[in-house]
């Protein structure tokens, strides 16, 4: 058995995460070493490439001295014992010659704004939103996230390397491998990080802040007030509640968002790895209740919230209702497309706009009503940030229901940063939403007229988009499966691959066109009661003009809603979605799906059954 064999369920499809009791002072060793081989190779291979122009000059960001090419940025969450691991790894790449350069308690959006001034490689030590007593990482090799399978292969050297030259060594030296807490002393930490750059927080802070303040100079050069001095700007005229739900954003959201706004209202931003208001998540239900009620007792004209290590943004409207994620991203996107720059008003095809496959069936309509080109993807923000990174993209924007939101229009960062987002979506309120076509008069929610010549809020706009009526992005414990069985998902995906060419299949050549179909099915476990479907049967389960999407689970997009069942990246569970026009067309659809996992799971159907619209 590998040495770290307890430690595999860490390596997932997006990170390194999971109880604090895994990440040993051994393990913490092995993973810096395996780090180590990880950007060495890295460089070994990109030496004689050109490394990107920065954003910000030298003289701003590296106070020192000038960095090597190995230069590694490494940052960490509020989570009690990620600053001990970030010491930690910082001490063991140093040591085995690599600059590192330790930004502190920083957001991870953040950590990837200040790899792209050096050779883009970056570690964050964060756990993102998930439950305190949970640690982990994410990082960045040459500005790119790593894939599924890099994540894996990154776990193979390390049990390898280990196993094969340093198991004993480890063994016999575990004394000298514990991880300094934040309460050691000065002189030890400089003892063992002498070479390990430190910068203060204010150094951390205000080139990304200049940074952002030139993106709105460029977008809106007519508010800026001063040809000398870009960041003397014209503030927007909003009251804005924010809540850090005591996470990385704590210390960087009040000095950012004064910088542009004239009216700031935080909450819970003081750091604190307990989380004493619940999980840094501000897509869990009731999670928004504090920022509504904000919103409404100080009559702001936006909430806005971020999750632990800042990069899912969710938003709550001026009559403080939450904004449904699927909302929120038609709005960002309407940002991107109508405050794009001029390399990609010129482009012949129509920009693309990237949505995960747990988004509305509006979404896409939406979208091309924006003149933008929509893309379903697969779920996953690293996912989306790699197709951005193509060489040939064409997406200008991508955006997820869990509240990652990525701008990729070359004003910023390409990451999915919720601070910058939130504060693009501010600037379009007040500049470019108030510009709408006036020619037909507007109307409220209830028909009443709006005066056009008051600034637009958020509701004006939210009231005219499309009813939607679903149910929160649920998880479900994954089914157990006997040894020889499928998994559920790809069950349910070739029992729905079945019906739709026993739906479509000419009734002249049925029996050919369903003999095809079950001889190029990968499932070998669907028992013969649902492969001998009736026609009848069929057409009620999944009804004509019904469109089966399988790159990620099982998505189906009926007339009036849509449904989607897929495995978790993250975790142990099967994540479910249903969406509908009106409630009945939602319990219709939560029907279909009933149905439809009923013969490989009743337990699972009757959980979906027991679903609640929002």
């Amino acid at each position: 058995m590998p040495f770290f064999a307890t430690q595999q369920s860490l390596f997932r499809a997006y990170d390194i995460r999971g109880d604090e009791q895994y990440f040993t002072p051994n393990f913490i060793q092995a993973l810096g070493a395996a780090f180590v081989r990880l950007y060495k190779n890295h460089n070994a291979k990109q030496r004689s490439k050109p490394i990107a122009n920065s954003h910000i000059s030298n003289s701003n960001v590296k106070p020192h001295q000038k960095p090597k090419e190995t230069t590694v940025i490494i940052g960490y969450d509020v989570r009690c014992g990620s600053d001990s691991m970030a010491q930690s790894l910082a001490s063991i790449l140093q040591k085995q010659g690599l600059q590192v350069i330790n930004l502190g308690l920083i957001t991870t959006p953040m950590m990837a704004f200040w790899t792209e001034q050096y050779a883009g490689h970056g570690i964050m030590v964060t756990a993102s939103h998930s439950a305190k007593g949970i640690l982990g990482l994410k990082w960045l090799v040459g500005n790119t996230s790593p894939s599924a399978k890099d994540i894996q292969v990154l776990y193979q050297d390390l049990i390898a390397f280990d196993t094969n030259q340093h198991h004993n060594q480890i063994d016999s030296n575990s004394d000298s491998l514990k991880l300094p807490s934040a309460s050691q002393s000065n002189d030890k930490q400089a003892t063992s990080m002498l070479s390990v750059i430190g910068l203060p927080t204010d150094t951390v802070a205000t080139p990304y802040i200049d940074a952002i303040a030139e993106v709105f100079v460029s977008i809106y050069p007519e508010q800026n007030l001063s040809a000398s001095n870009k960041r003397t700007f014209k503030k927007l005229d909003l009251t804005i509640v924010i809540d850090c739900m005591h996470g990385a954003t704590s210390r960087i959201a009040l000095p950012l968002f004064t910088t542009f706004c004239q009216r700031v209202i935080i909450i819970n931003d003081t750091p604190d790895g307990n989380f004493p208001m619940g999980n840094p998540d501000p897509t869990e239900p009731n999670r928004l209740a504090e920022l509504q009620q904000n919103v409404i007792v100080n009559t702001a004209d936006i909430g806005l919230a971020f999750d632990g290590d800042g990069d899912r943004l969710m938003i709550v409207d001026n009559s403080g209702k939450i904004v449904m994620p699927d909302h929120l991203l038609y709005l960002l996107a309407s940002v991107a497309m109508s405050e794009r720059p001029e390399t990609w008003q010129t482009h012949t095809a129509s920009p693309q706009v990237l949505f995960d496959i747990k988004c509305s069936h509006h979404l896409p309509i939406l979208l091309s009503d924006l003149g933008a080109t929509p893309i379903l993807s697969k779920t996953g923000s690293s996912l989306m940030r790699q197709q951005l990174q193509a060489d040939d993209s064409q997406i200008l924007f991508a955006g997820e229901l869990s509240g990652h939101f990525i701008f990729n229009d070359g004003y910023f960062t390409a990451h999915d940063d919720a601070m910058y987002a939130g504060l693009r979506l501010l600037h379009w309120l007040a500049y470019t939403a108030t510009h709408r076509d006036k020619s037909s008069a507007a109307v409220g929610l209830w028909g009443e007229p709006i005066e056009q010549s008051r600034p637009i809020r958020l509701t004006d706009i939210t009231h005219q988009l499309p009813m939607l009526v679903s149910t929160a992005d649920h998880y479900l414990p994954l089914p157990s499966r006997a040894p020889l069985q499928c998994p559920i998902v790809q069950q349910l995906a070739e029992f729905c691959c079945y019906l739709q060419c026993l739906v479509a299949a000419p009734s002249d050549d049925l029996d050919s066109t369903l003999t095809a179909a079950y001889v190029s099915s990968q499932c070998t476990c669907v028992s013969s009661s649902v492969k001998h479907t009736t026609l009848a049967q069929a057409k009620q389960l999944l009804p004509s003009g019904t469109q089966l999407t399988c790159i990620d689970g099982v998505r189906l997009d009926f007339a009036h809603g849509f449904g989607v069942l897929r495995q978790s990246n993250t975790s142990h569970h099967l994540t479910v979605r249903f969406a509908g026009d009106s409630l009945t067309d939602l319990k219709d659809i939560q029907a279909h799906f009933v149905a439809l996992c009923r013969p490989f799971d009743k337990n699972l159907a009757e959980q979906i059954a027991a679903l609640l619209s929002e």
